[in-house]
């Protein structure tokens, strides 16, 4: 089998397997006799390890591997059994989204998670919109409101983690989640008294929160770095997505697209919100509004830590200040 693996540094939170294990978890899945020419890793992630391999008699597929457990955040625990939970629920976008071919959490052949799934046609969002006008560029942020809001549709019969701890209310989904990120903080060193006072008062705006009452499927990573566009198209066409691995059930308002969606008004986003919708203007959203962007801050400040980025960490302590003065005024 030849084996292309991603060189990295030391202490890389991202770990590579070996080619024995790629060869041991195929035949897990697809049997002792399952001939494997080719792995090659791909680096489009940042969280799981993905190979594109070749098997015979199967053609090409992609493999993703974990983080070994001891290595996950409780904010981010169990994620690939999250996302496997979830393919039910994601039904509406099911032509969009890879098929699993098999999965093993045993931790018999290794000691991760992994899982296989069918190859997603098309070239990855961020390589492929670039090779068009950037006028055409708004064409993909309409889909992506389309697809959005597809998934929003879903509804269920609580808040919180599609595998894990659920709740009767949104108020305490929310703050369940905003204590396992602070937590998370601390466990590396870093200060979270400021995810802390966030937390306190949204404990004081939980009638807020319970406004509300309906929770729905959210994506939580969707963008246009989870997307694949079809190759040699003459304008930019969504065909798939991947990643799909943080989703939980909440506020629709509170979901990553949302979030992205709004981040530069007067761009080609804004036609995100032609297929979409528009969010209401309550005062009550306005507030969660604010809740959200800090509480994404946070979990940015522990990506950024864990991928090493450690100068950038300083800057959501600043952005989180603003958005904590922005609620208590």
């Amino acid at each position: 089998m030849d084996f292309t693996p991603i060189k990295r540094e030391p202490g890389s939170f991202q770990e590579s397997v070996l080619a024995d294990q790629i060869l041991a978890m195929s035949r897990r899945i697809f049997g002792e006799d399952v001939k494997v020419a080719s792995a090659v890793e791909l680096g489009n992630g940042m969280y799981n390890n993905t190979y594109r391999v070749e098997i015979e008699s199967v053609g090409p597929v992609i493999l993703r591997v974990a983080p070994e457990p001891e290595r996950q955040f409780r904010s981010e625990r169990e994620l690939m059994r999250a996302e496997y939970d979830s393919v039910p629920y994601l039904a509406p976008i099911a032509s969009l989204i890879p098929k699993t071919l098999g999965a093993d959490f045993t931790h018999d052949v290794i000691g991760r998670d992994y899982l296989f799934q069918t190859l997603l046609a098309g070239i990855p969002g961020p390589q492929a919109l670039g090779k068009y006008d950037r006028s055409m560029w708004r064409l993909v942020f309409r889909q992506l409101g389309e697809i959005t809001r597809s998934i929003h549709s879903v509804h269920g019969e609580s808040f919180g983690a599609v595998r894990g701890s659920r709740f009767a209310t949104w108020s305490e989904a929310f703050l369940f989640v905003l204590g396992q990120i602070a937590d998370d903080i601390d466990s590396v060193g870093l200060e979270s008294s400021d995810v802390r006072l966030l937390a306190a008062l949204a404990e004081k705006d939980r009638d807020v929160f319970d406004e509300i009452a309906q929770p729905s499927m959210l994506h939580g990573d969707l963008w246009t770095v989870n997307v694949m566009l079809a190759a040699d198209a003459p304008e930019p066409t969504i065909t798939g997505v991947f990643d799909n691995d943080r989703t939980s059930w909440g506020d629709p308002a509170s979901d990553w697209a949302i979030q992205m969606a709004g981040k530069k008004p007067g761009t080609e986003r804004d036609a995100f919100w032609e297929t979409y919708g528009q969010l209401p203007d309550t005062p009550g959203r306005q507030v969660r509004e604010l809740f959200y962007q800090a509480k994404h801050v946070a979990a940015i400040r522990l990506e950024r830590h864990r991928l090493g980025n450690h100068s950038a960490v300083p800057e959501t302590y600043e952005q989180m200040r603003e958005v904590i003065a922005k609620l208590q005024r």
